[in-house]
């Protein structure tokens, strides 16, 4: 019997370009111009969506870990996406050295593709809970996309997760917040909000629920200002025309801004 060919990618002495792919990560930056800054352009992109696949492993790992009740094994994971979101903050700060000149060199080389249509940045905002039905069929020219984001329209999301971990912990959380409608964001409501204020008062009892909510408002906490500094990012370089793709541009991205991923997390300061 004749041995299968061994696979080419399993060499006995395998280098760094081998190993990270490098030859197929360094070859997909195609410019469709000769403008000097597209390149700057399509890193930033390219580099944000291989952090964002990042941000999805860390997510959906923390989620089933909280669903487990293993929560210290979710900290860890919420925490790494918070520095994430720190270090794509650090990435704005490069883009902005691009000047609305500079842009419109290479601008209509974009043609119809815009940041609107991430499907990773859908997701992200899907598992941490905004969710809105009707951005699933944004993506419907891609199957495989809006599959995806259709399974993750009926999952828990991740405070889902953490509200179902705190009534298993004893706490009062209503069966009717469990049974959701899992495809509508979260809202702010008072008897959560008295939940997690059982918490705050006694962070000794509630050690991991006090410590998992402070880890879900970090991340919030870098997410905006992620959200921030793409706002003025985007501001900076094309002020309030239109964005490509016939987004909305800055209105859009402004009106985002005003989303709170944890609502009841933020008001319980209020009633301590």
């Amino acid at each position: 019997m004749q041995d299968s060919a061994p696979d080419p990618d399993l060499r006995p002495e395998m280098d760094y370009t081998d190993y990270l792919r490098l030859d197929r990560v360094l070859d997909a930056q195609v410019p469709l111009s000769d403008a000097p800054d597209e390149l700057l352009f399509i890193i930033q992109h390219q580099a944000s969506e291989l952090w964002m696949k990042l941000v999805l492993h860390e997510l959906t790992a923390a989620r089933d870990a909280i669903s487990q009740d293993r929560l210290p094994e979710a900290f860890k994971g919420i925490s790494r996406c918070a520095r994430i979101f720190e270090q794509l903050n650090g990435a704005w700060d490069v883009l902005r050295t691009m000047t609305p000149s500079d842009y419109t060199t290479f601008r209509e080389a974009l043609g119809q593709s815009s940041g609107f249509q991430s499907v990773q940045y859908r997701l992200i905002e899907f598992v941490l809970g905004n969710r809105d039905p009707s951005k699933v069929e944004l993506h419907r020219d891609r199957p495989s996309d809006s599959a995806r984001l259709g399974r993750e329209l009926r999952a828990p999301s991740l405070y889902d997760a953490a509200l179902a971990c705190a009534h298993r912990q004893g706490l009062d959380v209503p069966a009717t917040v469990l049974s959701r409608d899992r495809t509508q964001p979260h809202g702010v409501d008072e008897r959560i909000i008295s939940v997690w204020a059982e918490v705050y008062r006694d962070p000794a009892t509630y050690w991991n629920l006090y410590e998992l909510a402070e880890k879900l408002v970090d991340l919030e906490d870098y997410f905006r200002r992620w959200r921030f500094n793409h706002v003025t990012t985007v501001e900076r370089v094309i002020g309030l025309k239109q964005g490509t793709g016939g987004s909305a541009g800055v209105g859009y991205l402004k009106k985002m801004m005003e989303v709170e991923l944890f609502p009841d997390l933020w008001r319980v300061r209020t009633e301590l």
